[in-house]
């Protein structure tokens, strides 16, 4: 049986891209810029790229807030990729101060300009990172990331970062000169990632995989 997944389109993401990967990964593909899609959803994904207010405004603009809210409520599988990732936080310091969807607990604040030992590092972070295991190698084992070993490298393209308020949702995270940069989030059904998983290769792949298996 063929896989259905929808994608959110709210003018503000990476879709083309995730599309493509989903459709190489054997998917059925609806993207969903309406409220109705997204309550009829079986799997949802919610991509993005660019500055959190924007991606908020988008959903809002297009009353997909409280329909993608209840979907995640009521215990469906949903993957929120980069932008998407930030915006399941209650909150984000990027350009303000700026409400978010409320599915995590916890903000996004802006990467420091300086790594571990005080140095001046590149932002955005940008390019192939590491993922590491946010306490004990096992952790991934009821997660997306199940057939991922600790150190498999991830793209990324981010100049902010979420801060889970609660560790238990830290999935993994990776090493920026020395800091700790959450690299993904976990809540039951719900999955974040603040890497591209549909840029980077067939690690990536994998991850797209288990989501659509689920």
């Amino acid at each position: 049986m063929t896989p259905s997944v929808t994608v959110i389109d709210y003018g503000a993401s990476n879709m083309l891209n995730v599309v493509h990967a989903l459709e190489h990964c054997g998917a059925d593909v609806l993207i969903a810029d309406q409220p109705e899609a997204v309550t009829d959803a079986g799997r949802l994904i919610l991509p993005g790229v660019g500055a959190f207010a924007d991606g908020m405004a988008g959903l809002k603009a297009k009353n997909l807030i409280e329909p993608l809210v209840s979907f995640c409520r009521k215990g469906n599988p949903f993957l929120g990729i980069c932008l998407g990732m930030q915006m399941m936080f209650d909150s984000s310091e990027e350009f303000g101060n700026h409400v978010g969807l409320g599915l995590i607990p916890g903000k996004v604040t802006r990467i420091p300009s300086q790594g571990a030992n005080g140095e001046p590092h590149k932002i955005p972070h940008i390019g192939w990172n590491e993922l590491l295991c946010s306490e004990k190698d096992d952790e991934w084992k009821d997660s997306l990331f199940l057939t991922l070993k600790p150190g498999t490298p991830m793209y990324f393209v981010h100049s902010f970062m979420g801060v889970p308020k609660n560790k238990k949702n830290l999935l993994a995270y990776c090493d920026y000169s020395g800091l700790s940069v959450c690299a993904a989030v976990q809540s039951d059904n719900m999955t974040g990632c603040q890497f591209h998983p549909e840029k980077s290769g067939e690690s990536g792949l994998k991850i797209i995989r288990g989501f659509l298996s689920i």
